[in-house]
Parts: C-alpha cells; structure tokens; sequence
C-alpha cells in the first residue's frame, strides 16, 4: 500500500503531541516580538516547557468544545499557532470569538504561513457559530497589526492594561482589533 501524499505547508487542529513545538514556537515569537517591550526580568521567565504544559492542558482539556488550538505545519513541522475560543471580553455578544493566541515561528515569517492560519482560524470560528471576531494585540506589535489590518481587522476603541507581575512594575498595553466572518454573500442577504 503506498502512502497518500501529504500537503507541505498546511494548518490542522492541535494535537498534544505538537504541544512541545507550540511552547517552544511561542517562547521564540515572545522574544522576538515582545523582546523591546517587555522588562527583562518577565522576558527571562519566557519559557518554553512552561509554555508547552499550559498548551498540552489546553489541547487536552479544553474548557468547552469551542476552545480549539490549531498549528500551521511545514513538512510535518510546527511552524505556527492560534488558539479560538468564545470571547469573553465584559461587551461580547454570544456572536463574538476571540483568537487568544497567534504566533509564527519567527524563522518561517513571510512564508504563507501566517495567512493560511490566520484563514483557518475564520474557518474555524465560523464552524462554531461565531458571526464576528476579536484579538487583543500588544501596543507596539507593529507587525502583526499590519498583517491583520489589510486582511479585515480593524481597531473597535477597546484597550487594556495587562499586569504581568502582578505588582504594577511590568505592564503591557494592549488594543482590541475586530472582523466580521459573515462571508459576502451572508452580508448581501
């Protein structure tokens, strides 16, 4: 029996063997991205086992069944990953998904990978009923800003601060960004 042939480059739901490789893909994207933001004492605790467990808990045990992980794979290899799940800002409407989580190995940037994940990730929310989506984004990550903006996302006023210490001496800012996933020919009805 000959074996089916398998895409290079693709996205599919998480599976807690990939868990290892999302920690680590989303230690590398912190650092890259969040490394002029971040105090230095929080970027050195960016680390990519305690990354991997909470990811393994998440693939595993999801709080519900709208809770997804999905990775965006290169040859079998974890190059990227987002996390969907039911928004639960205090204004979300029961329409409203949140991509929690959205990260690109930083050495497979601007190789299609962001934007066939970014694709499954609408897929993906609209499967589960959403109707509009939402993701905070840090103050200053420019580059994912730029990416989502040309693909329909767009600022809505909301901004947060984050406590990472829980002490007021590490903050991060962060803007909330939205898009409809009503398909074209849905808004046109």
């Amino acid at each position: 029996m000959s074996e089916q042939p398998v895409a290079d480059r693709s996205v599919r739901l998480a599976w807690a063997a990939d868990t290892d490789s999302i920690g680590a893909v989303q230690a590398r994207a912190w650092t890259a991205s969040y490394g002029s933001l971040l105090p230095p004492a929080v970027l050195a605790d960016v680390d990519a086992p305690t990354f991997a467990a909470a990811w393994r808990e998440a693939v595993t045990r999801p709080p519900s069944a709208q809770h997804r992980v999905l990775v965006a794979l290169e040859a079998g290899r974890v190059v990227g990953f987002a996390a969907t799940a039911p928004s639960e800002d205090p204004d979300a409407q029961p329409g409203d998904g949140e991509v929690v989580a959205f990260h690109v190995d930083p050495a497979s940037l601007g190789e299609g990978h962001g934007s066939r994940l970014l694709a499954a990730v609408a897929d993906t929310l609209r499967a589960d009923g959403f109707t509009r989506a939402r993701i905070w984004l840090v103050v200053g990550d420019d580059a994912l800003r730029g990416f989502l903006e040309p693909a329909g996302w767009a600022p809505d006023t909301a901004h947060r601060t984050l406590d990472l210490t829980g002490d007021g001496s590490a903050t991060l800012r962060q803007v909330r960004l939205h898009t409809s996933l009503s398909s074209d020919e849905e808004a046109a009805s």
